[in-house]
């Protein structure tokens, strides 16, 4: 692996990462386990090669992926940390998940009702979060359905989905894709689809898999087997009860138009039963729960702190922590040469300011700030969580903000877009966070300068 460097025997990749060993590999890439050297973390990191994209005509492919996971962040769906590339290699730091695939578990035979039942909500409510981002994964199957340490599954591999710009005129994708026993029969019949609806059939097949321990559409014969999909020519085992029976006729409805949808999934009796609608949100790269109780609290844009626990405790803090301190390398290493996010994903997702205000007034600041546009304000320490109400395509505006001691008389007030969309992110920097921070500084303020996105 290059830009590694050894010490005491341990391989470091750009000093960020302790590399462990190879997890899996395929054609163009290599999957390892490795450490963040700073908080010890463990992640994932897959290993691009850049020649081998390029000859294979896949950065478009590439660039698409990272843009989908970014707008994708959800509980059971796996995380993309961020994206660090060199000349000859692209780097994805991701979310370590050490439970191994669904599919090894099934292969051991089918699932207890209950135990499905709670795999088969996690997945709905992951791909429902997906469709209202107009994002379609195309290619769900037991393989590509990962089980953290909790037992929560998670959804990976979105290397063959498609986001809503890419349907042609008519409304619908017309690329074959899938995997033969988990794909759709209007995929097969060639003449367009409905890329949520493909996704639900998959469910469906997963569902079928879970509860059943085989396929319902099965063949050595792939021919037939199509066939058979086609025809949506399934029978369901004696052991099925009446209600997963016909939410399975549902899922496994040969016609599109008619297949069930996701509200309907979620409104349906069988697989209603202990399910619970999650509420979240992100902070630092974590996912933290929000319960009924909680969401009074977090509607006065004034929350306090955070702690480390899925649950929102508010409390008055005596004293701010002196901020983090920031040198020359870490500026360099965090702009675009080093961390090339921004290559593949939106420009312009990053500001700075410099200040020589203390680091409370520029906290306080970005509180007076969102309070004008009613976001949602959470701190810890010196880092600061801006999130919007209103739901987009890319779901609402989120943006990080952390204050870092440059000088001992100098503070850099970092922003960066974490969810949403770009036009709304960049609308906020010029009409509300610029003009807000230029107000910021007092007389005796030795300096003070807002450093555009991509300075």
């Amino acid at each position: 692996m290059e830009d590694k460097k050894k010490k005491d025997g341990k391989i470091f990749l750009l000093g960020r990462y302790e590399v462990g060993k190879l997890l899996g590999h395929g054609t163009f890439a290599k999957v390892y386990h490795a450490r963040n050297v700073k908080t010890g973390q463990s992640v994932a990191i897959k290993v691009l090669d850049k020649e081998k994209i390029l000859k294979g005509g896949l950065m478009g492919h590439i660039k698409r992926e990272i843009s989908i996971l970014r707008r994708v962040r959800h509980p059971y769906i796996v995380q993309l940390y961020e994206v660090m590339a060199t000349k000859t290699k692209i780097y994805f730091v991701m979310e370590f998940v050490k439970g191994g695939e669904l599919f090894k578990k099934v292969a051991k035979g089918r699932l207890k009702e209950e135990v499905a039942r709670k795999y088969f909500q996690q997945l709905i409510s992951a791909v429902g979060f997906c469709h209202a981002r107009g994002v379609f994964h195309r290619d769900l199957k037991p393989e590509n359905l990962l089980l953290d340490e909790n037992g929560d599954l998670k959804v990976s591999d979105f290397g063959l989905s498609a986001v809503s710009d890419q349907m042609s005129h008519d409304g619908l994708f017309h690329t074959f894709c899938g995997t033969p026993a988990y794909v759709a029969p209007e995929v097969l019949a060639r003449k367009g689809y409905d890329g949520s609806k493909v996704d639900i059939w998959s469910c469906g097949v997963i569902l079928f898999v879970l509860m059943a321990g085989c396929l319902p559409f099965h063949d050595q014969n792939i021919m037939a087997m199509y066939k058979k999909i086609y025809r949506g020519e399934f029978r369901c085992p004696r052991w099925f009860n009446h209600e997963l029976t016909h939410l399975l006729t549902r899922l496994l409805d040969r016609n599109p138009v008619t297949r069930i949808t996701i509200p309907e999934i979620m409104e349906n009796h069988w697989f209603k039963k202990e399910f619970k609608h999650i509420k979240f949100y992100i902070e630092n790269d974590r996912f933290f729960s929000v319960d009924d109780d909680d969401i009074e609290s977090l509607s006065d844009k004034s929350l306090s702190e955070t702690e480390s626990e899925p649950e929102i405790q508010r409390r008055s803090v005596p004293g701010l922590p002196r901020p983090a301190s920031l040198n020359a390398f870490d500026i360099i290493s965090s702009s675009s040469g080093f961390n090339l996010s921004g290559l593949f994903e939106e420009r312009g997702a990053e500001a700075r300011f410099i200040s020589g205000a203390p680091a409370s007034n520029i906290i306080s600041k970005l509180e007076e700030i969102a309070k004008l546009v009613s976001f949602t304000v959470r701190k810890k320490d010196c880092q600061v969580s801006l999130e919007g109400s209103r739901e987009g395509s890319k779901g609402p505006l989120t943006i990080a903000a952390e204050v870092f001691e440059l000088t001992p008389s100098l503070r850099v007030l970092e922003v960066k877009k974490q969810a949403g969309d770009r036009g709304d992110y960049e609308e906020f920097c010029n009409r509300e966070l610029r003009p807000g921070l230029q107000n910021l500084v007092p007389d005796d303020s030795p300096v003070s300068r807002y450093i555009p996105p991509d300075a």
